[in-house]
């Protein structure tokens, strides 16, 4: 069986465990990480040495990095669905991918760290407001890429949705004054009709 260690409140985390249940993979989730500890062990540390979450381990293969765990999850179990068979629906898929890690996701931890991981008192507000100012700014792309298609991945949900869509629930759900992006609002609506996002992603924030 398919077994996921991470704890369930982290958005990479959240990213596996939504594919697996898209996909209908049975799994064992594993809390680790955060208040959980226990990703300095020599045992977590054999099977990810950079000590983060989440790690899976898949028939004997420990695989690391959120996004290269749905990438592996769907191309083995969701050909031709989640993982496009086609390089150039799969390129639209991935260029979303690797955007939310490497740009949206930079500005989204100070937004989300501030906000939600730290008590009111000791917030930085003047951090907090220029993050949230870039993420604004970050997420009118995707909001422009939605109103042409219904999905960040094209006519169909595939894995493109998936990391952004997993930050996606606390962005619309944290106390913040989001900017109005009617495209990404209705996508974001169009993900919580899909019962695995509700089973994996639409969970306490904290």
């Amino acid at each position: 069986m398919l077994k996921i260690w991470g704890r369930r409140n982290s958005s990479n985390v959240r990213k596996v465990l939504w594919c697996a249940e898209e996909i209908g993979l049975p799994y064992e989730s594993i809390e680790v990480g955060g208040a959980f500890g226990g990703t300095q062990s020599p045992d977590y540390l054999a099977m990810n040495p950079n000590g983060l979450v989440p790690v899976i381990e898949d028939n004997g293969l420990p695989v690391w990095e959120s996004n290269a765990i749905v990438r592996y999850l769907s191309a083995r179990y969701a050909l031709g669905t989640l993982y496009p068979e086609d390089a150039a629906a799969r390129a639209q898929s991935e260029k979303w991918m690797d955007w939310t890690i490497s740009s949206f996701a930079v500005a989204f931890r100070d937004l989300f760290w501030g906000v939600v991981r730290t008590a009111p008192a000791d917030r930085d507000e003047v951090r907090i407001a220029a993050a949230l100012q870039r993420c604004g700014e970050l997420l009118k792309l995707a909001d422009a890429e939605l109103a042409r298609q219904p999905w960040l991945s094209g006519e169909q949900f595939a894995m493109g949705d998936i990391p952004l869509g997993a930050f996606a629930y606390a962005w619309f759900e944290m106390p913040i004054q989001r900017p109005g992006l009617p495209h990404l609002e209705a996508w974001y609506a169009r993900l919580k009709t899909r019962p695995a996002y509700r089973a994996a992603v639409m969970t306490a924030l904290t």
